[in-house]
């Protein structure tokens, strides 16, 4: 029950911070026999968070055991069934006898039950994954003889649109499952063979580049690439395959002059201030206020039931906006900002019914409890379209200031994207599949420039008198 309790808490309090979190793969996961969920570790507590709630089955974590000196960290990480583990980094050599740990954690697997682990050990925020430790083959090699079951691995992908910040976006992605049977040798090599398997199955479902500056080029060749629409899943597909096959081209003549224009064009849009996605929309500035008037009208239709919860709500989310400096490490930026978050509404909560309770009876109090929710429901609702009218009228004011460098930079635009679409179908290795199928944009390479120039010049002059 107590466990259901904090699923169900921590459910919430991830669907409030993130504006998004899309689930794939939940037919990997199986339902009849004892699993391990190995996940890759970029965000700190909330790695495991998404794992236990969105993954449909009960998740003992191992989780280092510093984390349970805390007496409210106790009683969670108690209700949650973590097992405590003891690091080298934490402890030193010669002090961290796992074996009572280890013992717990083959127990749960032999009732058929599941265990997450983070087999990178620490959370970082490097631009790949960190070399894996082997606790899991080991926990799986173990837990198969000791029960004389199959043990099954199921690597877990977890990818951040942007980690540190409330009200984004996330993929959760649970890949094939790997099976240990009872008949695999509990040796060295063994542990070795399944750890390298599990970080194949990690590496199919995680972006990896040798730096965060080759991420942020790739990612400009992924969005100049892909349709203007398409799901978290296939955004993050084509950023991980552009990042595995890169460094098998990167010395290929046409791809080192693709990524310089690629490097001066994303350095013209930060010297304006413009986003890419501004550009591919291309809406007329007739069509971009039509849009910031709706959602400011959505804005005054929400405002009102914000303001029974305003004083609760505030400083939560001022804490979330600029709690960053609170935070020790970058990778638990997200972290910090939800557990403070959420302590904090939990507290001011229950300060406010209490106190209502008391003055003026239980159905105040009780009013109160409905109330307050729904107001920080409103809340969310207003955050996304502030949001989205402040996106708008930067839009806007862009489109009115700067009218030729962002004509000028349409047409540089798509000039890169026939350039991409046409280096990628060159390069492409034969045996991997395209990820979209043939669309519109395919048509443009094939164009000259003076023509794409004069149809984008046509364009602008209609849109501006639009």
């Amino acid at each position: 029950m107590l466990y259901r309790l904090l699923a169900w808490l921590l459910r919430t309090a991830t669907r409030v911070f993130f504006r998004q979190i899309e689930v794939v793969g939940l037919e990997h996961v199986p339902t009849d026999r004892a699993v391990i969920f190995a996940g890759n570790h970029p965000n700190s507590l909330i790695d495991p968070v998404l794992i236990i709630t969105t993954c449909g089955r009960k998740v003992h974590f191992a989780a280092k055991d510093t984390l349970f000196k805390g007496r409210v960290m106790r009683a969670i990480l108690g209700g949650l069934g973590a097992v405590p583990i003891k690091r080298r980094d934490d402890h030193g050599e010669g002090s961290t006898d796992n074996q009572a740990a280890f013992a717990a954690m083959f127990d749960v697997l032999g009732r058929g039950d599941a265990i997450g682990i983070f087999p990178e050990g620490l959370s970082h925020d490097e631009s790949q994954l960190a070399r894996l430790k082997t606790g899991a083959a080991r926990l799986a090699l173990g837990a198969a003889h000791k029960s004389g079951r199959e043990i099954a691995i199921v690597p877990c992908g977890l990818t951040f649109i942007h980690p540190k910040r409330f009200r984004s976006r996330v993929l959760v992605q649970y890949g094939p499952a790997l099976t240990v049977t009872p008949a695999i040798a509990d040796s060295p090599d063994e542990v070795r063979t399944v750890t390298d398997e599990i970080g194949a199955g990690l590496r199919r479902l995680t972006i990896n580049a040798p730096d965060w500056d080759t991420v942020r080029a790739l990612d400009v060749v992924r969005r100049l690439y892909q349709p203007h629409e398409v799901s978290i899943e296939d955004r993050v597909e084509l950023a991980r395959r552009f990042n595995a096959y890169y460094g098998a081209v990167a010395a290929d003549p046409r791809v080192i002059e693709l990524m310089s224009r690629v490097r001066a064009y994303q350095d013209k849009l930060d010297e304006l201030g413009v986003s890419d996605r501004e550009l591919a929309r291309d809406l007329s500035k007739l069509e971009v206020l039509a849009r910031v008037v709706r959602h400011v009208v959505l804005v005054a239709f929400w405002l009102p039931l914000t303001l029974p919860g305003a004083p609760l709500h505030l400083p939560p989310l001022a804490l979330a906006r600029y709690g960053s400096a609170l935070s020790p490490r970058k990778d638990v930026i997200a972290t910090t900002k939800l557990v403070l978050g959420l302590g904090l509404v939990s507290l001011a909560y229950a300060a406010a019914i209490s106190l209502l309770w008391w003055a003026w009876g239980f159905w105040w109090a009780l009013a109160a409890a409905i109330v307050l929710p729904l107001s920080g429901w409103a809340t969310l609702r207003v955050l996304d379209r502030v949001r989205l009218v402040r996106r708008g009228a930067g839009v806007l004011f862009r489109r009115l200031r700067f009218r030729r460098e962002v004509a000028s930079l349409r047409g540089e635009r798509a000039r890169l994207v026939a350039e991409v679409i046409a280096t990628v179908d060159a390069l492409r290795p034969p045996d991997v599949e395209p990820l979209f199928a043939s669309n519109e944009r395919e048509s443009m390479h094939a164009r000259s420039d003076a023509d794409l120039d004069d149809e984008i010049s046509r364009r602008d002059a209609r849109k501006d008198r639009e």
